[in-house]
């Protein structure tokens, strides 16, 4: 081990030379490192790497930034702390994110949106990364780029839902624009797995009051009753989306907004009914009591949906 620390020590320190070659060497090595042991990562973030890291995504150089997005993405799996105590780090990753569409490669932005997904799996840092605005600002730029890799959107999206994780970074996504390029993934994105990720995303912002605004300009209510609809054939994911971001809209959104959901929820009640029966245990918990705000009581004794929510121990 100590053979190991003192060669990850000497090849952090090269990434301090005046050489280009040298730091382009050292990073390409680091990135490989720390890929493959996952032992070095707290010792190349102990040997003081992560400044010298996060200065890189400022170069021009696209193969060193790809390289040292890449080791950040690496250590984050297991030096979080050491990354978010690093001054600066947050300012580098928005920084290459900023510039996503000229100066920073694909492949950089995707490390460095996925780093930011990573460190948000940290409860304590949602509120800090949230209140950085040049962050969420750039990841929904990335969204609504049409030229975004598929990869740099999804990635994207991951981190926009960390971000929503936090109650009180939702409104920051919406007062940052972040609802209308969501939607229109919905409506004119093919690739099933980034439609799934976008009502991911969806669904976390429903929960606030101000989204209900925002979601009637984008006639939000409705994409997400066809989302419901059993003749569109919508993956089960997407279905649990749809009514966690339904539910969340009637939790929030006052009676004027639950009304609007029951009209038109009504519509699908079989198709929240399947995510009640056939869902996961959490979409299940979600489309019983989304059924019985759509229902309001009115369950006809002898109809399914009434065994449904007995089973459910729901009574209306």
């Amino acid at each position: 081990m100590e053979v190991k620390r003192r060669t990850l020590r000497s090849i952090v320190t090269k990434l301090g030379s005046v050489s280009e070659q040298t730091r382009a060497e050292a990073l390409a090595e680091l990135r490989l490192i720390s890929k493959h042991d996952a032992d070095s990562r707290p010792i190349i973030a102990e040997a003081g790497a992560i400044p010298y890291l996060a200065e890189t995504l400022y170069t021009s150089s696209q193969a060193a930034q790809e390289n040292a997005a890449a080791t950040l993405l690496n250590l984050s799996i297991t030096s979080r702390d050491s990354l978010m105590s690093t001054r600066g780090l947050l300012d580098a990753i928005s920084h290459a994110l900023r510039y996503h569409s000229s100066s920073t490669s694909p492949a950089a932005v995707q490390s460095a949106a996925a780093t930011l997904h990573s460190l948000l799996v940290n409860e304590s840092y949602r509120p800090i990364i949230g209140s950085k605005r040049d962050i969420i600002h750039s990841l929904i730029e990335i969204v609504k780029t049409r030229n975004s890799q598929p990869r740099s959107i999804k990635d994207a999206l991951k981190a926009l839902f960390g971000i929503a994780l936090y109650p009180l970074n939702r409104q920051q996504i919406i007062n940052l624009g972040g609802v209308q390029p969501l939607f229109s993934l919905i409506v004119n994105e093919g690739r099933i797995g980034i439609v799934e990720d976008a009502t991911a995303v969806i669904a976390q912002i429903a929960g606030c009051e101000e989204s209900s605004e925002e979601f009637k300009k984008c006639g939000g209510v409705d994409l997400l009753v066809d989302l419901l609809d059993m003749g569109t054939g919508s993956p089960a994911r997407l279905k649990e989306n749809a009514v966690a971001a339904l539910l969340n809209l009637v939790s929030y959104g006052g009676e004027k907004v639950g009304k609007e959901v029951r009209e038109a929820g009504l519509k699908v009640a079989d198709g929240v009914a399947d995510v009640a029966q056939n869902g996961s245990s959490k979409g299940k918990s979600k489309a019983v009591a989304l059924l019985k705000v759509l229902l309001e009581g009115n369950v006809v004794r002898d109809s399914p949906f009434h065994s449904l929510l007995n089973e459910s121990n729901l009574s209306f």
